[in-house]
């Protein structure tokens, strides 16, 4: 059955009635009272790095470890999954069929919510990434994604939403309801995790009384950081949000994604308020999807020596290769805190193992 958990209250005037107050609470965080399949471990660490902040000699650096959601290794599709889950389980399904990457994060965390929830799960995944290590077909997520009892079908990218019409009238043929959820789960109910993260975030920055001047984050399927433009200024929080390009060979592509999605939030959920703007930064893509950059690699190798964490070379890594070098190069010197976003993907370190040697 779906669980709905509940996350601290915004603050309001005194002056107004509590109907008054509720009301506003709702449009403004609608995510509070729609059902959740608990999935992952809340809130997740808001941690500071001392010695990178001491080594860059810039701002505070603090890391949100959504690398911590629990989930099959964690990762930010946690949170997305819940709010997915419940909603499939409600409509009286019983498999979801999923996109990705064969080195997919979000296709190992959906197969694990899966079998928590115990749904089937079926996997449609590209060769998106031009890769000769001999484990990246199989090892990595690919190997949690066997262990966790997902059904993988390998397929060419241009044929997969083909082959999911075609799976999906099989599967009806069999007698089973079928639940689509889209790459990274970054659908208008998906994204609302990121207005969980965004309630997390504000109250943490309470707690540790810092006012980060900008959040940053990669991005890629838009859910994410749509969910945060929308969520964060929902929790009275108005931080920059810089998003990493490192899927999109053309970030406009990117840009009209996380705006598409953010209207389709807002007019799917009544949430009022302007989002935060779009910024995405391109600077850090490099050669391309999955193609960690020199940079990448050597800031992942600093991470994990001087603060003791994982990176991966797809996604976080070039998120902190762009805050070290946007720190470096003094453009958050106005800033006195800012946070990194640890959206997860430690499985995909052992099929790159052979650039971080």
């Amino acid at each position: 059955m779906a669980a709905s958990n509940t996350f601290h209250a915004l603050t309001v005037p005194l002056s107004m009635s509590e109907k008054e107050s509720e009301q506003i609470e709702k449009s403004k965080t609608p995510w509070v009272d729609l059902p959740r399949y608990p999935l992952g471990h809340w809130p997740t660490p808001l941690q500071q790095l001392k010695k990178l902040s001491a080594e860059l000699q810039g701002p505070n650096i603090w890391i949100k470890r959504d690398d911590c959601t629990g989930l099959a290794l964690g990762g930010n599709k946690t949170r997305k999954l819940e709010f997915l889950i419940a909603d499939a389980l409600a409509k009286n399904c019983d498999t979801v069929i999923t996109f990705g990457a064969l080195q997919s994060n979000h296709a190992r965390q959906t197969a694990a919510a899966c079998a928590a929830a115990g749904l089937d799960c079926q996997q449609i995944l590209t060769r998106s990434v031009a890769s000769d290590h001999p484990s990246y077909e199989s090892g990595g997520n690919l190997l949690l994604d066997n262990l966790l009892g997902a059904t993988t079908h390998i397929v060419e990218l241009q044929d997969a939403k083909d082959f999911s019409v075609e799976l999906t009238a099989d599967l009806e043929k069999q007698g089973k309801h079928p639940y689509l959820i889209p790459a990274g789960g970054s659908s208008p109910l998906g994204a609302l995790g990121y207005g969980t993260c965004a309630e997390e975030l504000a109250q943490q920055c309470v707690e540790h009384n810092i006012n980060p001047g900008v959040l940053i984050h990669a991005s890629s399927s838009a859910g994410t950081q749509a969910g945060l433009l929308v969520g964060l200024p929902a929790v009275d929080l108005h931080s920059r949000v810089m998003g990493i390009n490192v899927y999109h060979e053309d970030p406009d592509r990117l840009r009209s994604n996380i705006k598409t999605l953010c209207t389709s939030m807002q007019a799917s959920f009544e949430i009022t308020g302007q989002p935060l703007p779009i910024e995405v930064n391109h600077a850090y893509f490099g050669e391309g999807y999955g193609i960690p950059t020199q940079e990448c690699l050597d800031a992942i190798r600093t991470l994990a020596r001087l603060e003791g964490i994982l990176f991966d070379p797809v996604y976080s890594g070039k998120a902190l290769a762009a805050l070290i070098d946007q720190i470096t190069l003094g453009n958050f010197d106005d800033y006195e805190d800012v946070v990194l976003l640890h959206t997860g993907g430690t499985p995909a370190l052992w099929v790159y193992d052979h650039l971080l040697r």
